[in-house]
């Protein structure tokens, strides 16, 4: 787990544009987001969210880019439907889950099982952990991360 001021490392997997490799955007903010699950009402309207919100992310010198444990496949498809702007990261062997610690103990259908805490973390342009929003709620969360970018570049 990453903690506020500590450079994010080691952050790489298969994505909808190849390889993903978080190093490769050093000077850009960075907008690393959980979900739960590709095509699922919370999930969808994120998704959306960033994607509509891509052109004011872009003024800021920022990128987004999901995470969830389905597959590229998956995601090539949830972007396509959904006409997504966003790289999607599908994280599989949960390694990514892991290393920001947002796997937890949930209930679905009444059964207990593992999953995803919806999450979004904000890294700086030097590629440290800037900030972090656990057990995010979607509506107006694209503007509190847009908020969090401007407060912290200073604009």
């Amino acid at each position: 787990m990453f903690e506020i001021g500590q450079v994010v490392a080691g952050v790489h997997g298969a994505s909808t544009r190849g390889e993903f490799n978080l190093e490769n955007l050093r000077g850009r903010w960075v907008v690393f987001y959980f979900y739960p699950k590709d095509n699922t009402s919370g999930c969808t309207l994120e998704a959306r969210d960033f994607t509509a919100a891509l052109p004011r992310f872009e003024e800021l010198n920022a990128v987004v880019v999901g995470v969830s444990r389905d597959s590229v496949k998956s995601h090539e498809g949830f972007c396509a439907r959904q006409e997504l702007g966003i790289e999607l990261v599908s994280d599989k062997s949960e390694e990514l889950c892991t290393l920001f610690d947002v796997i937890k103990p949930k209930v679905m259908y009444g059964k207990p099982c593992r999953g995803i805490v919806r999450s979004t973390f904000l890294i700086d342009p030097e590629g440290k952990l800037a900030f972090e929003w656990r057990g995010v709620k979607v509506p107006g969360h694209v503007e509190a991360v847009l908020e969090k970018i401007r407060e912290l570049a200073g604009r």
